[in-house]
């Protein structure tokens, strides 16, 4: 049986993820911060582990764990990771490097860690939570969608680098999903930007976001079977983009042009 780590199963992605590929015959280690949260999945049969991304000690303990109770990871799947919003003048450097720890190095240091034990069975897979967000972009964004642009560059680099020792790197790109995500992302967002020159914008972002979660997202596990399809392809495809408004703003980007983009974002807000 392949042995799967899903990082940020205490919710949402991760947690529906880990769930399909422990119903598909995986042995599952799901990682998190919030050990209580994944209880659920320690009765279906995966093993628990706490692990904070952003440091390293916890980063290597996962790993010789999993190396020494299963020779390694056959299928790494990078979720862990959040979304800061704020305007980037009220941003400080300090919260933006730590957008950068949780959602681009944390990963890299993870995989680096992962790549020996593929690369001696010469197969592996893994799967980069990116979103939408690492090809569109929002108002209040920029350090959020930076770190999602830089995982789609990342990965094309990797992809190229893994290909011929038998691994792929596949790229997920979900649109809005119903997660945790919309909700962590106004509080902050408010209290960076609500007042001053770009309160105005905020509030508009912060209402458009609402409206757009209380319509509704796309469930989780529909990006879990995607995850899981992708997994068994003979030849799976780079990126996958899924969930409600992926497609068609991803397209009108690339069809269109920024600019028509552009008019596209700010008239909904």
């Amino acid at each position: 049986m392949k042995t799967a780590l899903v990082t940020g199963a205490s919710s949402g992605m991760g947690k529906a993820t880990a769930m399909k590929l422990l119903a598909d015959g995986y042995v599952v280690y799901a990682a998190a911060r919030r050990v209580d949260q994944m209880r659920d999945l320690e009765k279906l049969g995966a093993t628990v582990l706490a692990m904070d991304i952003t440091k390293d000690a916890d980063i290597v303990a996962v790993v010789d764990r999993m190396t020494a109770e299963r020779g390694g990871i056959d299928v790494l799947i990078n979720n862990a990771g959040f979304g800061m919003y704020g305007a980037m003048e009220d941003t400080t450097i300090v919260d933006a490097r730590y957008q950068f720890e949780v959602n681009v190095f944390g990963l890299a240091r993870l995989t680096q860690l992962a790549l020996p034990y593929m690369r001696e069975q010469g197969a592996g897979k893994i799967v980069n939570l990116s979103s939408m967000g690492g090809k569109v972009y929002t108002p209040l964004g920029a350090w959020y969608h930076a770190t999602k642009h830089a995982i789609e560059g990342w990965s094309d680099s990797l992809r190229l680098e893994l290909k011929p020792l038998g691994i792929d790197v596949i790229v997920i790109e979900p649109g809005i999903i119903e997660t945790e995500f919309g909700h962590v992302l106004i509080g902050p967002m408010i209290e960076r930007s609500g007042q001053g020159a770009y309160a105005d914008l905020a509030h508009k972002v912060a209402h458009s976001t609402e409206e757009s979660y209380k319509s509704g997202g796309t469930p989780a596990s529909t990006v879990a079977n995607v995850i899981a399809k992708a997994l068994t392809a003979r030849r799976p495809k780079t990126r996958y983009a899924v969930g409600k408004y992926a497609k068609p703003l991803i397209a009108v980007r690339k069809w269109f042009g920024d600019r028509a983009y552009d008019r596209l974002i700010m008239s909904r807000v």
